[in-house]
């Protein structure tokens, strides 16, 4: 199977990219480039977005250029290239309403978004779902729920795993918007890898799943982990709960598990202290490169 990647590497990173792929950069906007790099592909795995909930009423319009406009552009690039059969979309949690305290909510669960980037997420499914069954191609779109792993950006404004180590490693008090007690679901980007093979070999066309670990764990408890990992014992200083951001956000993943084969297998606390070893040794690096920069 050849794997081309499409990125126009804002966030990404070159070295990244597996060599056994073939990177391509550029904007997903540009429909007529896209319809290019599509000639020969027979499925889209469609995970370009803009993802910052914290920030998302500030952006608004970047939200919606990039994730409805965006959207739109490689679903019109899939129908003009005519060799793609299957899009296969990610989607986000935050498309549903806050839920009541112990609720996993299903994919029949209320959509009523609380952030202009869930409202895009929302429209961006269903431009998926309408777009291809116009043109007969497959679609399969996935609700991904808390999302971390190695290699991910350091942003201010989405990651919270790797905005807490980032943190603690600098001896900072992390920073919890509200008192902490939301919860939400963390699933490692292996078992969200797994969700989308999963969807290429036995997602039904026209249907949409949550992938996440279904197990609900409060931003206090992240934070009480993340220490012991560590070995630090840094408390956290808290700020104003942040305009839509959900506080309850846990997903049933019993459709997912029964028609796409999935099943989440990573453990969480093994799981985050490899990935604290992996950005200890990132800040290890970079500040002996800046001390090599600096006696030169």
């Amino acid at each position: 199977m050849r794997v081309t990647v499409l990125d126009n590497l804002s966030v990404g990173r070159r070295e990244h990219v597996p060599s056994c792929a073939e990177l391509v950069v550029g904007d997903i906007l540009d429909t007529d480039f896209v319809t290019e790099v599509f000639a020969t592909c027979e499925i889209v795995f469609h995970l370009a977005a803009r993802v910052a909930i914290r920030s998302s009423f500030e952006y608004a319009v970047d939200d919606a250029q990039t994730n409805v406009v965006g959207t739109a552009s490689v679903l019109k690039a899939a129908e003009k290239s005519r060799s793609v059969r299957k899009v296969i979309a990610a989607s986000s949690m935050a498309v549903y309403s806050d839920a009541p305290y112990g609720v996993h909510v299903n994919e029949e669960y209320l959509t009523s978004p609380v952030s202009p980037y869930g409202v895009s997420k929302l429209a961006a499914e269903r431009l998926t779902h309408l777009m291809c069954s116009r043109v007969q191609i497959d679609s399969v779109v996935l609700r991904l729920f808390n999302t971390y792993g190695p290699r991910q950006a350091l942003s201010p404004y989405v990651g919270v795993v790797t905005i807490f180590i980032d943190q603690l490693l600098r001896g900072e008090n992390p920073v919890i918007f509200g008192d902490g007690a939301q919860c939400r679901d963390f699933v490692h980007a292996r078992d969200v890898a797994r969700g989308f093979l999963g969807a290429m070999d036995f997602g039904p066309a026209g249907e949409t799943f949550n992938i996440g670990s279904s197990t609900p764990r409060s931003v206090n408890q992240l934070l009480a982990i993340l220490n012991r990992c560590m070995g630090t014992s840094l408390k956290a200083q808290h700020a104003e709960a942040v305009l839509g951001e959900l506080c309850y956000s846990v997903p049933d993943i019993t459709k997912a598990k029964s028609l796409l084969g999935y099943e989440p297998v990573e453990e969480f606390e093994p799981a985050l202290r490899a990935l604290t070893d992996e950005v200890r040794k990132g800040h290890e690096l970079s500040l002996a490169a800046a001390h090599k920069e600096r006696n030169r």
